[in-house]
């Protein structure tokens, strides 16, 4: 190589060649013919000239954007690949909108991909990053138009949009119109939409944003017009997820109502107690909002309840600051549809109950509604295709086989073909497109009996039976498999749960809650990544869609990180020189040491020494035998 950046190819040997046949034989000439290479570092290209002898290089922070250009020029998609796999763990909040810049300038499609997902996933962290203020405003529009935002309010989507503007106000002021119909403005606080967004003078000096803020109002105003005014800005953000747990809280128990909640972790199969909730409650109903659980009404053992309580996974508490039911109800039937939670029947002491109410978590209010047709306690009720459906329950009289369901665009109720058996404190869910409904009692015992709903040709058809009678049953789904939760049987409070199969079509016992319910309520909360925000720096993604946490270049080892209760973790050593030195082509995989899979908190007993990390009062210590002071991790949900 000489310093006009030419290369003499007498010493060039690498796939991706093509030669000519003379005479029947494949002849290269090689002479020393100098050929000027532009834009391309001197030393990457001697880097790769010796590595299509070699197979060998070694890609470091220092030379890896000077390699990839010249590799991508060369067409040597092992050194691509390689440099792509390299700056993927190289991301952080600081650098992701650069590494994407890069990966765009230079095609790398799946860099590009990765970094997009990465900045989706910690937008939090990269919009206080420099690289944020710099954006062109149209890569900003683009991320602030996913979907995949993973953020837990629209406020801080607008607080990231004037952070930007306000970087160089004078030059940007126009593009906040642009910017702010990004924002979905009708899923804010009211409290912040008035007295934030709306008393902004740069939103109130401009038609277009003025026009955006009352178009949020007017949703915000006349809730009975939201099914008419949904659009782009109305639709919830969908935060990342790194599982499902499902949640079993309350119920009755050896003579009492219970006031204990636990989780299911269907990644260890397990069940794990989480925080009580402020009141006893049987009969309870369960509805789960923006990943929150609710605890609505039901019976303490003395008295019928209309108090309401929120529960948030990500600090394992329980709130008591929600608006009760208007009336009081116990054996209520819980569901939630577009973002409202509805309390369907009941009882309160003196009747069973025909009322349904709508609960706005928004405004924080109950909102009265169309009654059912019958009254119904012990009602089952899901969701299909838009439509809030009552299943079976008891009119005070009798168990009953009807079935109604409500239509929220319109706001009434319509019958529903019936089922094959009268059902009062059954389990119902929907799984895999059908409206299934198993157990509960009838005139005369408890049932394990099933049969499931297709909305297709509006009719009931029968399921195998469970393995136990269950009256005051859970039913669920969670990671795509229908769960029986607790019940009675006619003699035993049951702790026990079963799953369908409906390959085999038949049920199967597995495992049991800590505590017996009877009349519990049920629900699935996702867990989004931002539930670790101040606990795990960032997150990151792999190509194959896998989520990952790493830990910043500045932890060592000994480091200790906090870990949420009931997530499960695997622990990822990097051995030392992977992979800033890489031997191709296996390098990258058979280098990465996984230890040892699904790894809990609440599943490894404390202080116990685990490869890779020590357990302690509900962290993880990390423990490496390299010599190294950096020490690598990743967390993969």
């Amino acid at each position: 190589m000489n310093d006009q950046n030419c290369l003499l190819l007498s010493k060039v040997k690498a796939s991706g060649y093509s030669v000519k046949p003379v005479n029947g034989l494949m002849v290269l000439r090689l002479c020393a013919i100098p050929i000027t290479l532009y834009d391309l570092d001197g030393d990457a290209v001697e880097m790769l000239v010796d590595f299509c002898y070699t197979s060998h290089i070694t890609v470091e922070e220092c030379n890896v954007q000077n390699l990839l250009p010249a590799a991508c020029l060369l067409q040597l998609t092992e050194v691509q690949d390689v440099c792509c796999e390299f700056l993927k763990r190289q991301l952080d909040p600081s650098n992701c909108l650069g590494i994407r810049a890069f990966a765009d300038t230079h095609a790398c499609r799946g860099l590009l991909r990765v970094a997009d997902r990465y900045t989706q996933l910690n937008f939090l962290e990269v919009m206080e990053s420099e690289e944020f203020l710099l954006l062109p405003v149209k890569q900003l529009a683009d991320i602030l138009g996913s979907d995949e935002l993973n953020v837990r309010s629209e406020e801080q989507v607008y607080r990231a949009v004037m952070r930007w503007l306000h970087h160089n106000l004078s030059e940007r002021r126009h593009h906040l119109p642009y910017l702010l119909q990004h924002v979905r403005l009708p899923l804010l606080a009211p409290k912040f939409l008035v007295g934030t967004v709306g008393s902004d003078l740069l939103v109130r000096s401009d038609e277009r944003c003025r026009d955006l803020v009352d178009e949020a109002k007017n949703y915000l105003l006349l809730p009975q017009e939201r099914p008419l005014m949904q659009g782009p800005r109305t639709k919830p953000r969908k935060p990342v997820h790194t599982g499902e747990l499902l949640f079993a809280v309350g119920g009755w128990c050896s003579g009492d109502a219970i006031a204990s909640a636990e989780h299911y972790d269907p990644r260890t199969h397990e069940w794990y107690l989480v925080a009580p909730m402020h009141k006893r409650r049987c009969g309870v109903g369960v509805g789960v909002v923006n990943d929150l659980l609710y605890a609505v009404g039901g019976h303490d053992g003395q008295s019928y309840l209309n108090s309401v309580e929120r529960y948030d996974p990500h600090t394992n508490q329980w709130c008591s600051d929600i608006a009760p039911t208007t009336t009081c109800r116990t054996s209520v039937g819980v569901a939630v549809l577009n973002g409202y939670m509805y309390a369907v029947g009941g009882q309160d002491g003196v009747t069973c109950l025909n009322f349904v109410e709508r609960y706005d978590p928004v405004l924080n209010k109950w909102t009265k509604l169309a009654s059912m047709a019958s009254r119904r306690l012990g009602v089952g009720v899901a969701v299909l295709n838009g439509q809030l459906y009552a299943v079976g329950g008891s009119d005070g009289q009798q168990p009953l086989a009807s079935v109604e369901h409500y239509d929220p665009r319109v706001g009434n109720w319509h019958r529903v073909p019936c089922m094959g058996t009268r059902r009062k404190h059954l389990g119902v869910a929907v799984y895999n497109g059908l409206i299934y409904a198993v157990g509960g009692r009838d005139e005369i015992t408890e049932l394990s009996s099933a049969e499931c709903f297709d909305p297709r040709n509006r009719t009931w058809s029968p399921v195998v039976a469970m393995t136990s009678r269950r009256s005051g049953v859970g039913l669920a789904v969670v990671s795509n498999q229908l769960i029986a939760i607790g019940g009675f049987d006619g003699a035993t409070y049951l702790k026990t749960v079963e799953f369908y199969d409906p390959d085999t079509n038949c049920w199967r016992l597995r495992g049991s809650m800590n505590s017996r319910r009877l009349g519990g309520g049920v629900g699935v909360v996702r867990l989004a990544s931002s539930s670790w925000e101040g606990t795990m720096p960032n997150f990151g993604v792999r190509e194959d869609g896998d989520l990952c946490g790493t830990t910043p270049k500045s932890v060592v080892q000994g480091a200790t990180i906090p870990l949420p209760p009931g997530l499960s973790v695997s622990v990822m050593n990097q051995s030392p020189g992977s992979p800033s030195s890489s031997q191709l082509p296996n390098s990258l995989t058979s280098s990465m040491i996984l230890l040892p899979n699904n790894v809990s908190t609440s599943s490894v007993p404390q202080g116990q020494n685990i490869p890779g990390g020590t357990v302690v009062n509900g962290t993880m210590t990390l423990s490496s035998t390299t010599s190294r002071t950096s020490y690598n991790s990743a967390f993969l949900f």
